[in-house]
């Protein structure tokens, strides 16, 4: 009970923050960098292991510099996140651009739905409240639950704000069935770690043998929905684009696993263009394809 007193006095002050113009919270966002890279050194060994696995020819010096723009962007990316809670709508589409949007309308254009494959890069949280805005269809985002209930309801409200659904992974094909009949654009952040049950394949990814979620390519497969790759672009400090590409038009004649290899080689590109805009401070490679399967 204290906790979750605590926790709604916590949330309270975040909305209060939220009031806060954009140039305020980023001088913030800095204080904020300071704490979680010095102070509090906030999964500075995950984030470096990480790194160096990843980009086993960058030299340290590299690395560390890549590692310090990744904690200014979080720093970043949290402050943004909280600037969510009471942003327009107008707000956001200032900061949030668009290109390539073709490839979508034209599924639209035809009353196809689709899926789209997203992942934890630039802002993705942003990018909820946009997709809505863009798109004709109606946005089911498919995401995991936060074990805290009061936390989770509070963020589920935030980014469903602007019109999308929010779908636990649990019931996401359930959602899509239940949504056969309408214009859907499913979203999947799929670059998460999979649970130790969950359906789960093999691939090279940043230079590791990496276990990956196979909720997408199941999904695609089941529906034969078209499959697009959400490709963020952070602009600069504040401003993100969204740019889109086409990873199959018909899952069903694509062969076994091909429609994940191919997302996370797109994702694998742009992480090596601007590295630093990845969420390194999840421990993406905890579960090891040999522990896995012990």
């Amino acid at each position: 009970m204290i906790k979750r007193a605590l926790l709604l006095i916590g949330i309270f002050f975040l909305r209060l923050l939220s009031y806060l113009p954009f140039a305020v919270l980023y001088l913030i966002s800095d204080f904020l960098f300071v704490i979680l890279y010095y102070l509090v050194k906030y999964r500075r060994i995950v984030v470096y292991d990480n790194l160096k696995n990843s980009f086993p020819n960058k030299s340290e010096t590299e690395l560390k510099v890549i590692e310090k723009e990744f904690f200014s962007y979080l720093a970043d990316l949290i402050i943004e996140t909280v600037k969510l809670i009471t942003a327009s709508e107008k707000d956001i589409l200032k900061r949030f651009t668009i290109t390539n949007i073709e490839v979508v309308k034209k599924f639209e254009e035809q009353n196809q739905s689709y899926l789209m494959a997203a992942s934890h890069y630039g802002n993705w949280e942003w990018n909820t409240i946009i997709s809505p805005l863009a798109f004709k269809a109606q946005t089911l985002i498919i995401y995991k639950e936060l074990n805290n209930q009061t936390f989770n309801i509070f963020l589920k409200n935030i980014r469903e704000k602007s019109g999308v659904k929010m779908v636990t992974m649990k019931s996401s094909f359930r959602a899509i069935i239940k949504h056969k009949n309408e214009l859907t654009n499913t979203v999947f952040a799929a670059d998460q770690t999979p649970a130790h049950l969950e359906a789960q394949i093999l691939i090279d990814f940043l230079n590791q043998k990496t276990l990956v979620f196979y909720g997408l390519e199941k999904s695609a497969k089941a529906t034969n929905y078209p499959v697009i790759f959400c490709d963020l672009k952070r602009v600069k400090r504040g401003y993100y684009a969204g740019d889109f590409k086409l990873i199959t038009e018909n899952p069903a004649k694509e062969p076994e696993d091909a429609i994940t290899k191919k997302y996370f080689s797109l994702l694998e590109d742009r992480i090596n263009l601007e590295p630093a805009y990845w969420l390194w401070s999840h421990k993406r490679w905890k579960y090891s394809p040999k522990n896995n399967h012990e």
